[in-house]
């Protein structure tokens, strides 16, 4: 492991991932990187006014002063887009080698009505992918 990428957005699931993320970058004396998407979709309503660039912008500060209380600094990624997709796209033009993800623990149905990003992740990405449990 010589790049991580941690996928973050503030809640229990992502605190989990960034936790193992860390632990990894220690261990092997990986560069870090955080990424937090501003989730867009097609359609009429293509962003949740709850769930804004400014929303993930805390998050991702939050996540690099908890790595820096650590002794750890990351490269800090704000895109916006399909969460599942950008996040593997992101992986793939930064050469990163493993990508650190959180799991929600959706019921099959809830991953059918909306999607599960680890699940995505995991399927298609070509890094090697952590899923936090």
């Amino acid at each position: 492991m010589q790049r991580i990428l941690i996928a973050y957005d503030g809640d229990e699931p992502a605190h989990r991932a960034l936790e193992r993320g860390a632990e990894l970058a220690r261990a092997f004396g990986a560069e870090l990187a955080v990424i937090s998407v501003t989730p867009w979709r097609k359609g009429r309503v293509p962003i949740d006014p709850w769930d804004d660039a400014e929303v993930h912008a805390k998050a991702l500060k939050a996540a690099a002063e908890w790595l820096s209380h650590r002794g750890l600094a990351a490269e800090l990624l704000s895109p916006a887009g399909d969460p599942a997709q950008t996040i593997e796209d992101v992986a793939k033009a930064g050469a990163f080698d493993t990508i650190v993800v959180g799991s929600r623990g959706l019921s099959p149905v809830a991953r059918l009505m909306q999607g599960s990003v680890s699940e995505h992740v995991a399927t298609n990405a070509k890094a090697s992918v952590v899923i936090a449990r």
